[in-house]
């Protein structure tokens, strides 16, 4: 018999084609392991790859063994190695960690949901969660809550204490979750629910609640709000083995430090850079009183001149043409049809639709300005079709369970459909706003017009369009061409 080391060997290594999974075979230049091959029916050559292959399945590993048996060994190593994958664009060499990087977060928990119930003419909060034998039992046991039997759910007094003590139940069991339709007016509450999801180390630093007060006088966005927040928390936590009282201490030349590693790291676009700027120079100005420190001084990276990525009207079309559904085909019309933004979509009301005037009405967009905007008479058509349908109580939009549409439904909702109709332009659903200014300004909408519509309170701001369309540029003829 042959020794198993002198047997040449057959290797097995993966291949993908056309979406399906298939096993390549190869092996050193042997006329006899070719000709067996080419004996096994189940075992084909590509002309394509130029080399044998098979389906990959089990038994027809199974069969290979058998037909090599005593004459060539079968090895698979190979066969499920993981890909050496290459970046396309080298590698970059970052230094160590910096005090800008992101603070850790707690390993992913399940989710209890508080939204408003009213019960036996009593303003409740129902608490709604994926079923989990972990956090029905720490409900069971929790004395702020009880169980409504007729409605089948848990439910507690809105009082905010009793959330104080929800979350100190729950701790490393689930996170608390507000629903859209909640009205929280307790800051401490507030911040506390941001911060659930971080690890709270010894030296954890909680963002100073006279920070998110002082924003809340003034008022600010309650976006502007959290991104704040989040920025300083990342801010005072990259310090925070010096204690929040030398951090209070800091001279401009620390914060500029601070700031410019984070724009060294190349891992922070301009924006962010220079809203974390603003965020420390407001709680050392505003909430700490020291304007002696000159914030003004602290080095802000310049703003890159990037054009917005825009999508043909094909391509918009072939999206809306792929979304079946008609609520989320009402989402997305919206967001083109009138140049929305995500979140002034969830925020429309029913009675936000103007059909009368053919104008839809946007309550507190962007820096809490109202505006109206373009109905077409298409996506008017369509909402008439989807009230009939879904029948919302308050917001045009509503979840499965009530209250307001979420921000990353919608951002599900585009990824589908985007993807379903094969459309390969990287894009949010924020590109069906530029598109909508760039198609505008295409078919010769003046441009004071198309700043109206999107709420811009700069015409420089909708200038960039101009640079992105391609109206009247067929009516110049390059160089070459004259050649």
């Amino acid at each position: 018999m042959t020794h198993a080391n002198s047997q040449p060997a057959v290797y097995l290594n993966s291949l993908e084609h056309e979406g399906k999974r298939y096993i390549r075979l190869w092996f050193k230049a042997n006329p006899f392991i070719a000709k067996r091959l080419k004996e096994a029916d189940w075992v084909k050559f590509s002309k394509t790859y130029k080399c044998f292959v098979m389906h990959r399945t089990d038994q027809c590993v199974e069969k290979l063994h058998q037909h090599f048996e005593g004459l060539a060994k079968v090895d698979a190593r190979y066969l499920d190695r993981p890909k050496r994958l290459r970046p396309a664009e080298g590698a970059t060499i970052l230094a160590s960690g910096h005090a800008s990087d992101p603070l850790p977060r707690v390993t992913a928990l399940p989710v209890v949901r508080l939204q408003p119930l009213q019960h036996e003419e009593k303003t409740l909060i129902q608490l709604s969660f994926q079923y989990s034998k972990e956090i029905y039992t720490c409900l069971w046991h929790f004395s702020g809550c009880t169980w409504i039997k007729e409605l089948k759910c848990f439910a507690m007094p809105s009082q905010s204490h009793h959330i104080h003590e929800l979350l100190d139940a729950l701790e490393g069991t689930a996170q608390v979750w507000l629903a859209q339709t909640m009205q929280l007016r307790d800051l401490a509450l507030q911040v506390r629910l941001w911060e659930q999801g971080y690890v709270q180390g010894p030296a954890y630093l909680t963002c100073p609640l006279p920070f998110v007060e002082k924003l809340f006088l003034l008022n600010y966005s309650m976006n502007t709000i959290r991104t704040y927040h989040a920025l300083l928390l990342r801010f005072l936590n990259g310090h925070s083995t010096l204690g929040l009282g030398q951090i209070d201490a800091f001279s401009a030349e620390e914060i500029n430090r601070y700031h410019r590693g984070m724009v060294q790291s190349q891992r922070y676009s301009h924006s962010t850079v220079s809203q974390s700027i603003n965020a420390v120079k407001f709680y050392y100005q505003r909430v700490l009183g020291r304007h002696s420190v000159r914030l003004e001084e602290v080095e802000r990276p310049e703003k890159p001149s990037r054009l917005p990525q825009v999508l043909s009207k094909q391509e918009v079309q072939r999206i809306l043409a792929a979304t079946e559904n008609l609520k989320h085909r009402c989402l997305l019309q919206l967001l083109y049809a009138g140049g929305l933004r995500i979140g002034e979509v969830i925020n429309l009301r029913i009675s936000d639709v103007q059909s009368d005037r053919n104008l839809l009405f946007i309550r507190g967009g962007k820096g809490k300005k109202d505006r109206t905007t373009l109905l077409s008479q298409k996506l008017l058509e369509s909402l008439r079709a989807y009230y009939k349908v879904y029948r919302p109580k308050v917001w045009l939009f509503e979840g499965q369970t009530g209250g307001q549409y979420t921000v990353e439904s919608i951002r599900s909702v585009f990824r589908a459909a985007k993807d379903k109709a094969g459309v390969k332009t990287k894009a949010t659903p924020h590109t069906l706003r530029h598109s909508f200014a760039t198609h505008l300004l295409e078919q010769g909408t003046d441009l004071r017009y198309i700043q109206t519509l999107l709420g811009h309170r700069s015409s420089r701001t909708t200038e960039i369009y101009t640079h992105v369309t391609s109206y009247a540029l067929d009516k110049i003829t390059s160089p070459l061409d004259c050649l």
